[in-house]
């Protein structure tokens, strides 16, 4: 069974009042520096944070009357589990949802306080989901596929009906690809009204599992992804046919331009997107060249990002940018010197956040220490006029943070 365009149209009847219509955006600011006319699609916005609302409920709304009885399940790191049970709880579908155990801790509480079964197990996706298929067959539950699924197919493919509605002029649409649903639905929707429209996948360099699959490669490094809710090791078989078919190429981005793409969401566009979210972005900001001059439309897929690891992934973005860094300084051990230091980089118009004074576990001479401080800064020339300040006034001075162009 394959999903139509007719499924997609009945599929936006479907969701009608039951999940949120979501904006297309002009993205001006990233559009200036990068060339291109971009627009955001924000899916962030659903009731879930992300676009798995819309799957989820064209699913379990077509289930038989004694599949909805007896309770579905579903596998997912995050974004389909609270899909799968915020409509399961609308419908009065009891629900249980699989988990890996890395899942992030703000998704599987999400989760749980939509009222579904939370089952915590396996080291990787495969293990969660070879349990939950295992707990399917055991407790007579239907399980609801995460992408490899015409409903759920349909379901997504009704973001390529909206941004056509708000958009009719675009002529490129890049889409996060994990196993495949979502740029599987937008290419069919797209396509079928507008078949010059270029359709770019986007997976990161550590799961470039349907780039691989397409071009009959096995080989996935794999590890630990920011862009999680894409981290698929086996892409969909209805999804892979689809995207051969209507995908015209899948950018493989590095961690480092997905980490930059969630940073400038939020500086410059007052966006807040997880990894998999900013996935379309990191693209652009890759390639830039590729999509000069195009009127381009990215879905923003999801913003369920833990806070936490959003605050580590801003303050490094803060270090990249030289808006803050690490310096290390070489005195010697005697009264009034870190007053003097203090007095130099105040003149130099940075903010000191932190002292560390080393004296007993660095290899320095009796009478000498090393002072670390934390700065903000404008930026890295701005650092490399403090280091120079510091050193014309008898300080050796070196930058810790990883940045080639502080030149020190």
């Amino acid at each position: 069974m394959t999903t139509t365009i007719d499924d997609i149209r009945a599929a936006a009847g479907c969701l009608q009042g039951q999940v949120i219509r979501t904006p297309l955006v002009p993205a001006a600011r990233m559009s200036e520096v990068l060339g291109c006319d971009l627009y955001l699609k924000l899916e962030n916005l659903q009731r879930t944070g992300s676009f798995k609302d819309r799957g989820a409920c064209v699913r379990l709304t077509n289930l038989a009357p004694d599949e909805a009885r007896r309770g579905v399940i579903a596998m997912s790191a995050g974004n389909h589990a609270q899909g799968v049970a915020y409509h399961a709880r609308r419908l009065g579908i009891p629900a249980t949802i699989v988990m890996p155990e890395f899942a992030p801790f703000s998704k599987v509480e999400r989760t749980r306080s939509f009222g579904a079964r939370v089952v915590l197990t396996g080291d990787t996706l495969d293990a969660s989901a070879q349990a939950a298929r295992q707990i399917a067959a055991e407790e007579h539950l239907t399980f609801v596929h995460p992408y490899d699924d015409p409903d759920v197919i349909a379901g997504q493919g009704t973001i390529g009906l909206e941004i056509l509605e708000d958009l009719p002029e675009v002529d490129t649409v890049v889409v996060p690809i994990g196993g495949g649903g979502l740029i599987s639905g937008i290419s069919l929707a797209i396509k079928d009204a507008r078949p010059d429209v270029r359709m770019i996948g986007v997976e990161t360099e550590l799961y470039p599992s349907m780039a691989n699959a397409l071009r009959g490669r096995g080989e996935l490094p794999g590890g630990s992804s920011l862009a999680d809710g894409i981290a698929v090791k086996n892409p969909g078989k209805l999804t892979r046919e689809i995207i051969a078919r209507l995908v015209e190429d899948i950018a493989v981005v590095p961690e480092s331009t997905i980490e930059t793409a969630v940073c400038r969401l939020v500086e410059e566009q007052k966006i807040v997107a997880e990894g998999a979210g900013a996935a379309g972005v990191a693209a652009i900001l890759n390639e830039p060249e590729r999509f000069a001059g195009r009127k381009v439309a990215t879905v923003i897929c999801g913003g369920n990002i833990d806070v936490r690891l959003l605050s580590g992934v801003l303050a490094r973005g803060l270090v990249r940018d030289g808006r803050m860094v690490r310096l290390r300084i070489a005195i010697v051990d005697q009264p009034g010197v870190l007053a003097k230091i203090a007095d130099v980089i105040g003149r130099s118009s940075a903010n000191i956040i932190e002292v560390y004074h080393q004296r007993l576990f660095y290899d320095v001479p009796a009478k000498r220490a090393d002072v670390d401080v934390v700065l903000e800064t404008r930026n890295a020339e701005h650092v490399k006029e403090i280091i120079a300040s510091l050193e014309r006034s008898g300080f050796p001075t070196r930058a810790l943070s990883a940045h080639s162009a502080y030149g020190a």
